[in-house]
This record gives C-alpha cells, structure tokens and sequence, in this order.
C-alpha cells in the first residue's frame, strides 16, 4: 500500500497511510503484525512529548479508556512511547467508514431517521462510559465514526482530560473545538456527564441542519453569545424537521446543566420520541426552580447588580434540591384587585357589616352629634358675652346650624334614593 514501510513503529506496527489529523494527534492506518490485523495509530504531536504532566495524565487517562469495552465505543488496544522516535501513541480498533465530520462534509444535513439512529448510538457509549466515571470532555462529528454496517462508535476518549490541566492548555487556548463546548467549559469549570450532553445536542444540531447553534470565532464570542440566549430552533432553520425533534434537541442545548437531560438515556429516548412527534418532558419541578435560583441576580444594597451565582453541582445541589422537595405547600396566589372586588360585590355581607353600614343609623348619629356640639357653643357664648354679643352670635350660629342642616338633608336624599 501507499506509504507503507518496512520499519516498524513501536516494534509491532506497519504505518501505512495516514486517516486523519489534529491539533494534537495524526491518526495513522497500521498494520499489527503480532495480531494479524488492521488497526488505527495515533500519534501524538511531538511537543507533548516534553509536558510531563500530560503525559502521566495521558498514560492515566487511556488506561481508564482501556477498560471500556462496548459496541459504541471505539476499544483502545495499546498505548505508551516509541523509543526511535519519541513519540506517544494509542493503538485503537480501526472503524472501516466515516467519520459524522466527513459525512456532513460530503453530503450536508441528514434525514431525520438516519441522524437519530447515529445519535441514539452515540448516546448509548456516553451512558456506559458515564456510568464507568469515564467523561469525553470532547465530544465532536469526528470523534464520531460510523461503520459500513451502520454501527456508530464514539472514539478518543480520555485525551482531553490528560491535556486539561496540562502545561499545553496555556492562557488563550482553547482545549478541544470551541463550538462544542458547554457554558460551563466556555467559563473555565471541570466537566461532568451534562457538558458530553450539550456537545452531543451541538451535533445533534449540526446533522440536522448543517449548521453550529452558535458560529463564533473565538471562545470570548462563544461564551457571550451562549449568555445571551437560545440559537434558531433546528424547525425553524428546515420546517421539514419534526417539531418535537427539534425540541428535545434544544433541551440537550439548555445553558444550565440543571435544565438538560439527567443521563444520556433520557437523551436517546427523547430524541426517538421526538422523530415519532411525541415532544420531551419538561425539567421537573425541583430543577426548575433551583435552575431558576442560580440564575436569577441579586442586587446589592447601592443598586449595582451582583455577580450571578454559578450553578450548583454535587454534593451542593444536592443539599439544596432537599429543602425544595421538602418544602410545605404555599398558599394559593391571591386573585388580580379587580377579581376581589367582583367577589365582594356578588357576595352578600355579614349581618354585622350590614348594620355596621347602615346609611340611616350613620345620620342619626351625625345629628345627634351635631346638635350637641352646637348647644355647647351657645352655653358656652351665653355665659361668656353680653347680650348684644349673644344676640350676634346666635345669628352667626343660626346660619352655621342652616348650613349643617342642609348638608344634612342632602346626605339624607343621597343615601334614600
């Protein structure tokens, strides 16, 4: 074949022509001579080589890739240093196909059914690698490869964890391709099950529509275009996509990892659903509201706006999801002001507020009242003033006395009519 050499790499393995390659690796075709069949040979970029952290993370990391054993992962057979040529490899199954990389490159979006049969596939290694404590972290159309039986294997898992705290990842690099990334990668936390979820739902988009949620050039644009809220639903880009597809793709692309699916079997199964048009289940409750709590601001005392709070994980949303199970039951919302005063108005008051209100007990009252008052004054005046003085005054107060009479006979026509 083209490429191949009579030297051997690592004392075992013909390269014989390369597959693909990287940022950081070359994928190479080789032939295992110890074991009689073809496999696939990455080489890592040779500057690696002198980052030891990465390299006893990488030795770490692929071991724990080792054990996993399942028919949509891609199985890693070896791994460690080429003495001549300095170089750190994995030797893993070779998947006679496709990449989803080169397949939207040669033919574009996919029908519904052939882009969830990928996708559930690809759910189903995330759950067993998951449930192994294994995280891609770097979830992508080319670490999707699909066989020509149809067979869909996720491949390099456990690189980019070795490299995630590494010299390599220096200030301005971005570890893996940007547009897959989740919120919470793009602002720097470690990656768990939910950041695998949104990258899968990141291709999941892609292969429907043959376009990124977000086309952002730089880690800086991608975080702020994340922030400032949800991308074209996939239906509204080709309505020839089910709407109830469409919606459990978004779900996987919720901002808070609280608002995504709980394990990528609830992802697979929501995706079948939504090609039959059956649409996902809503967040429950407790998710809601703690998704709700982390995102909400707090303003501080002067006015200026807090920093928001990072959504909780582990042990702490743990603690507290309890208090929002626990919690008792509030009160009903009370009714709009208007509905209250049309409830008042149609029912019948109580026998007291009956007579409390009663218009001719309320003028009864103010004339007694009234007709006190004045013979205090007239008592008083006669007592205190001569008579020409009494005489002016009960003038004065006759006239006052009139005045109130005929407020009174009105409020008397008002409240009888």
């Amino acid at each position: 074949m083209t490429g191949t050499t009579d030297e051997l790499f690592a004392d075992r393995y013909r390269l014989e022509r390369r597959l693909g390659v990287g940022g950081m690796a070359t994928v190479q075709l080789a032939f295992d001579t110890r074991l009689e069949r073809y496999v696939a040979v990455k080489l890592l970029a040779e500057h690696l080589a002198e980052d030891a952290s990465f390299v006893a993370r990488f030795k770490r990391e692929a071991l724990a890739a080792a054990r996993l054993v399942h028919p949509n992962v891609v199985q890693v057979f070896d791994f460690g240093l080429d003495e001549a040529s300095h170089r750190q490899f994995i030797v893993m199954e070779r998947v006679d196909g496709q990449s989803c990389a080169e397949i939207l490159r040669d033919r574009g979006a996919l029908p519904g059914p052939e882009a969830v049969s990928i996708l559930t596939q690809a759910c189903r290694g995330l759950d067993y690698a998951h449930r192994n404590g294994v995280i891609h972290r770097d979830v992508k159309p080319g670490n999707l490869l699909r066989d020509r039986e149809g067979a869909v294997k996720l491949a390099d898992f456990g690189i980019a964890k070795a490299a995630e705290q590494s010299e390599i990842t220096k200030v301005g690099s971005v570890l893996g391709t940007a547009a897959y990334l989740s919120p919470e990668q793009a602002r720097g936390e470690p990656a768990g099950p939910p950041a695998d979820l949104y990258a899968l739902g990141v291709v999941s988009y892609q292969l429907l529509t043959n376009r990124l949620p977000y086309e952002a050039a730089s880690l800086t644009d991608l975080a702020r275009m994340q922030e400032s809220g949800p991308p074209l639903a996939p239906t509204d880009i080709d309505r020839d996509i089910p709407e109830a597809l469409s919606l459990a793709i978004m779900r996987a692309l919720d901002p808070w990892p609280e608002g995504r699916y709980e394990a990528a079997p609830d992802m697979e199964e929501a995706l079948r659903e939504g090609l039959s048009g059956i649409a996902p289940p809503a967040p429950t409750a407790a998710t809601s509201a703690l998704r709700d709590d982390t995102s909400a601001t707090q303003m501080l005392a002067n006015g200026t706006e807090a920093t928001r709070a990072q959504p909780p994980t582990g042990a702490r949303r743990r603690r507290q999801l309890e208090p929002i199970a626990e919690a008792p039951r509030r009160r009903p919302a009370e009714p709009p002001a208007r509905e209250r005063s049309r409830a008042r108005a149609a029912a019948p008051p109580p026998a007291a507020r009956r007579r409390r209100r009663s218009p001719f007990k309320a003028i009864v009252a103010t004339v007694l009242l009234l007709g006190v008052l004045v013979l205090g004054v007239l008592a008083y005046q006669l007592v205190n003033s001569g008579a020409n003085r009494a005489i002016q005054l009960k003038e004065n107060v006759q006239g006052d006395v009139q005045q109130a009479v005929d407020e009174l006979k009105g409020l008397i026509e008002d409240n009888t009519r």
